[in-house]
């Protein structure tokens, strides 16, 4: 503990992103390799035993590697719950949801790009997110300095859950969750929690952080529509002001911390769908090479309580 600041606040924040976010690029390069034409009619046993082994072997290694290189280092105990809730002003909570729904929606591809059908392939793209989420949160509660959050079991819950149920129903996805980052002040106040340069932040500075509804209004219309199918709307939540987890330090070390006001900023903007791109011309596999959960940057309206609405020609 130091002046406040706990390590053990963002330290498993920190992993559990790491982590996800190999994955998620593993995820999303294997995916590159498919084709966005609709996926052959008959199950492709080559396609889905090459998957299904390969993930097998990157999950046993990854969990093998996880144990050694970080959890063997941190003093063992019960299973037991930690509520971590009050902190970081919900952002990690929103994170989690959208780190699920991201990994259920890059293997629901790879599911489809198997043979899969629609239902068997969103089930698993949702209950494969949700093992990789909990296998974290497991080895949290076995870990003296954490626990087990129902709070992110419940997040994560959330965002598998959101993907799922809109291909179980529409059979596509009409509205998602994306991220974006953008480098604040906040973090050279205390970098050890916030990230020392732009790439740590990019991981551990939450006030950078925002997260969006992406809403597709083309898909709610009906098929003649004139509406640019690939235009989304877009409803972002961020926060700023936050040097601590859960309220701010006046001093660091022997540096003092301005008054920072922590609070909320909701914005709206726009964005493209990049798979509802035509793409007649173009190889379809250019567009999946392209992470489709990051918000393109775009002009946007900021809202905060107690301010006047704030307009950004670029924001991301």
């Amino acid at each position: 503990m130091e002046n406040g600041i706990s390590l053990q606040t963002q330290t498993p924040v920190l992993r559990t992103r790491i982590f996800n976010g190999l994955i998620f690029c593993w995820l999303l390069s294997f995916s590159a390799q498919q084709v966005a034409a609709q996926p052959p009619n008959a199950v492709n046993n080559g396609r889905l035993k090459g998957v299904v082994i390969t993930e097998a072997v990157l999950a046993t290694a990854g969990t093998i590697a996880l144990h050694y290189l970080w959890y063997k280092k941190f003093p063992k105990s019960r299973f037991h719950l930690f509520n971590d809730n009050a902190e970081w002003m919900y952002m990690d909570k929103i994170g989690h949801a959208t780190t699920a729904y991201s990994l259920s929606a890059i293997q629901y591809d790879m599911m489809r790009w198997s043979g899969l059908d629609n239902k068997k392939a969103a089930w698993i793209g949702g209950l494969t997110a949700m093992g990789l989420q909990t296998m974290i949160e497991i080895f949290d509660g076995f870990n003296s300095q954490w626990g087990f959050s129902k709070g992110d079991m419940l997040a994560n819950i959330t965002g598998s859950a959101l993907f799922v149920a809109q291909q179980l129903a529409w059979g596509e996805q009409k509205a998602g969750l994306k991220f974006s980052f953008h480098k604040t002040i906040y973090s050279k106040y205390n970098p050890k929690e916030l990230g020392a340069n732009k790439w740590q932040s990019w991981l551990k500075d939450y006030n950078g952080q925002t997260y969006w509804l992406s809403i597709n209004p083309a898909s709610f219309m009906k098929s003649n529509t004139s509406f640019p199918q690939w235009l989304n709307v877009n409803m972002g939540i961020g926060a700023s002001g936050m040097i601590g987890a859960r309220t701010n330090p006046s001093k660091i070390g022997e540096v003092v911390i301005p008054e920072f006001k922590r609070q909320h900023r909701f914005l709206f903007s726009f964005d493209a769908d990049l798979k509802r791109i035509d793409n007649r011309n173009m190889d379809p596999r250019v567009l999946l090479t392209v992470p489709n959960v990051l918000k393109i940057p775009a002009p946007a309206l900021e809202f905060k309580k107690d301010s006047a609405v704030k307009f950004h020609w670029l924001y991301y």
